[in-house]
């Protein structure tokens, strides 16, 4: 967190409020493709569709990845040259008709009984999603049964393609896993690489693209332990045979946004000490995934209402599972303080209950380029 950060939100009239940090975020997604010569890089809308968000981003990525028609129409009002690969399970007819009339570049089928709906319907490039069985331990997730297909029904798919000339199969899509550091992700790029490169030349696809997906890591408890862009670039980059492509989303975007807070009151309860703060996790999930999010406080006086102590940082919320962070240490804490939840760029907002309650929404603010 910069000074121009601390000082923006100390300016911030009302609270809660999302805060970006465009600049910032631009210039990280910028040293991701430096970091990825030869690789294709689509984000991945999900982690954060905010038209900001993907205008900051698009320079310096490929194309987007959508995963619903909602999705699709966002990106293609906000981004309207933007390349677009629509994937995720359970699409709609009504979805797939909206990919043909708006131009999606690639389509990532899921199933036998979705590449057939889908030749009723028109003209289409399609990369079939497959789901290798291998090692997922320490992923934060595994994905199962509803994405993609196993090997053995991958077969399916050809007999549909041979009957359907309006669909071009271009390749193969397979993301595994979520949460993985550099050299987990390298292993199951390797994994998928030798699987899709000789199944891909039985089914006689010529110049074959490869989409290994996303799930790049990130930690929350650490936020300093980033993802080794480099060490990724170096070891999958150089692997010519085909045309390689991944679709970040979180670890482009969620080092760049806050959520930002106030104290309303500070109380002890059975010998546990709380902050309940304006807002909740009805704005701001990513703390329900049971992790103690980072934060850091910003005093507005020189009183303090409690020192030296552990403070769980709850909501507004009638539930008791509308938790920021447990038992964290704190110098110096008083009602009225701002709190800056760190990493709140990506499956924020986007991801939240948002009228549970039916709180006033937060505001929305862009940290402006440095002298503008």
């Amino acid at each position: 967190m910069t000074e121009r950060v601390r000082a923006f939100a100390r300016q911030l009239a009302g609270l809660p409020a999302y805060l970006y940090d465009l600049a910032a975020l631009s210039d990280h997604v910028a040293g991701v493709r430096a970091a990825l010569p030869g690789l294709e890089i689509f984000y991945a809308a999900k982690a954060n569709p905010d038209a900001p968000i993907l205008r900051a981003v698009s320079p310096h990525v490929d194309g987007i990845e959508v995963a619903s028609g909602g999705e699709l129409e966002h990106v293609r009002r906000t981004l309207p040259q933007a390349r677009i690969a629509f994937g995720g399970p359970g699409k709609t007819d009504a979805e797939l008709a909206a990919a043909l009339r708006l131009g999606v570049e690639r389509i990532h089928v899921e199933s036998p009984y979705e590449l057939g709906r889908l030749a009723r319907l028109g003209e289409a490039d399609v990369l079939l999603r497959v789901n290798l069985s291998g090692d997922r331990a320490g992923a934060a997730l595994a994905m199962s049964g509803p994405f993609g297909m196993d090997p053995e029904t991958i077969e399916d798919c050809l007999g549909v393609l041979a009957a359907s000339p309006g669909l071009r199969l271009r390749g193969i899509h397979a993301h595994l896993a979520s949460g993985l550091p550099a050299d987990a992700a390298v292993r199951q790029a390797t994994e998928i690489l030798d699987w899709a490169r000789p199944w891909l030349a039985r089914a006689g696809v010529s110049d074959a693209e490869i989409n290994l997906g996303g799930g790049m890591g990130v930690d929350y408890l650490n936020p300093g332990r980033r993802f080794d862009w480099e060490s990724y670039g170096k070891q999958v980059s150089a692997r010519p045979k085909e045309t390689l492509r991944i679709e970040p989303g979180r670890s482009l975007a969620v080092y760049h946004g806050w959520y930002v807070t106030d104290v309303l009151d500070i109380k002890r309860s059975h010998g546990h000490w709380y902050a309940i703060l304006r807002g909740g996790t009805h704005q701001f999930r990513t703390p329900v995934g049971r992790h103690d999010h980072p934060f850091e406080i910003l005093r507005t006086s020189e009183n303090a209402d409690l020192t030296n102590a552990r403070v769980t940082l709850v909501g507004q919320l009638c539930t008791p599972k509308d938790v920021f962070a447990r038992e964290q240490p704190v110098e110096a804490l008083a009602i009225g303080d701002l709190v800056l939840f760190e990493m709140a760029g990506a499956y924020a907002w986007n991801i939240s209950h948002h009228d549970f309650l039916m709180h006033p929404k937060p505001a929305f603010h862009y940290l402006p380029h440095a002298g503008s």
